[in-house]
C-alpha cells in the first residue's frame, strides 16, 4: 500500500498470523529502507507469518537496482513485482530461495509473469484500490487456471473473513487485503486518511488515471478537499508517472485510494484486532455455509 504500510503494520500482521507486505518506495530515501529493513527483521517473532516486499518494476522506478540490492541483502521469503515483467527480479530473488508474486490486472499481464517465471501471482480484480483491475474474480481466476497450476492470492474488494472464504472458494490461495488495513492504529495513513475510510462508502471511490497515468481508485472526498474540480480528471495522462505533483498534492500523499470494500469498514482498530475479527468471520461464515 503505497505510503500506508511501513514497518509497524508488517510487524503487527505477521506476528498476528498473516502475511505483512509493503512498497519498498515508502521508505525514502534509500538509506531509510535499510533501517525498515533492518526494523521488521529484528521484530517479527520466529513463529510469525513471512513478510513480504512489495517491488515497482516499472522503468519509472529509477531506484530499482538499489532497493533490489537490499532486498537481496535481508531476503524476505516473499517479493511482490508490480507493474511490470518480474523477470528481471527472477533469478536474484531465487538465488536465496525467495519466491516471486507478480501483480497482474489481466489475462494478458497473468501469461506473461507466468511465463517470465513468477511462483505465484496477484490477480487485482474489479473493485480493488489502487491500480485497480477490471475483471470479476471467478472468471479472472477460471482463465487463469487454464494455463497457471501456482498459488493466486486473491484482491478486489475483500474485506470481511465472508469475501475470503468467497475469494478461496471461488478458486484462490489467499486473498489480498489492502484498504481493510489502512485504518489500523499502525498505518501510516493520517489520522483524517483514516476517518475518511471509515465514513466512505462504495459510492465515493471513483476511478480515473488523471494521476499517475493508470487506472486507479480513489477516495472521492479527498480529491474534492484537495480543492481539484472533478471535471478535469477526464483528462488522461499520457504516461506513468509515480512522482505527479499536481497544484494541489500529489496522488496517495493527499488524494488517497481506497478499494470499493470500503464500506464495511466502521473503526479504526488494532491490526492484530482486525486480524482477529477476520479469522473469527472466516469461520463462522465457513461453518454456517458448510451446513447448506
Amino acid at each position: 500500500m503505497f505510503l500506508v504500510s511501513g514497518p509497524e503494520l508488517v510487524i503487527a500482521a505477521c506476528n498476528a498470523g498473516v502475511i505483512g507486505a509493503f512498497p519498498t518506495l515508502n521508505a525514502r530515501p534509500n538509506q531509510a529502507l535499510r533501517v525498515w529493513l533492518e526494523q521488521i527483521s529484528k521484530s517479527i517473532s520466529p513463529k510469525a507469518a513471512p513478510w513480504a516486499a512489495n517491488l515497482i518494476v516499472h522503468h519509472s522506478n529509477k531506484i530499482f537496482s538499489e532497493d533490489l540490492a537490499l532486498i537481496i541483502e535481508f531476503k524476505p521469503e516473499i517479493v511482490i513485482t508490480s507493474l511490470g515483467s518480474p523477470e528481471k527480479a527472477v533469478p536474484d530473488i531465487h538465488s536465496y530461495g525467495g519466491l516471486i508474486f507478480a501483480d497482474v490486472n489481466s489475462v494478458e499481464f497473468a501469461r506473461k509473469a507466468s511465463e517470465r517465471g513468477a511462483d505465484g501471482l496477484v490477480l487485482v480484480c474489479e473493485g480493488a484500490g489502487g491500480h485497480t483491475g477490471f475483471m470479476p474474480a471467478k472468471q479472472f481466476i477460471a482463465e487463469v487456471r487454464e494455463f497457471f497450476g501456482g498459488p493466486l492470492a486473491i484482491g478486489g474488494a475483500i474485506s470481511t473473513g465472508e469475501d475470503i472464504v468467497n475469494a478461496i472458494k471461488a478458486g484462490g490461495d489467499f486473498a489480498y487485503m489492502g484498504t481493510r488495513f489502512i485504518a489500523t492504529n499502525e498505518s501510516l495513513a493520517s489520522i483524517n486518511y483514516k476517518k475518511m475510510i471509515v465514513n466512505c462508502c462504495a459510492n465515493d471511490i471513483l476511478l480515473t488515471e488523471y494521476f499517475t497515468g493508470v487506472p486507479a481508485h480513489f477516495l472521492k472526498p479527498s480529491i474534492i478537499d484537495s480543492g481539484i474540480d472533478l471535471q478535469v480528471l477526464n483528462q488522461p495522462r499520457k504516461s506513468i508517472d509515480f512522482n505527479y505533483l499536481g497544484d494541489h498534492g500529489s496522488a496517495w500523499k493527499d488524494i488517497w485510494s481506497a478499494g470499493k470494500g470500503v464500506g464495511q469498514i466502521n473503526s479504526v482498530k488494532s491490526t492484530e484486532r482486525v486480524v482477529h475479527d477476520l479469522i473469527n468471520q472466516y469461520k463462522n461464515y465457513e461453518g454456517t455455509n458448510s451446513l447448506r
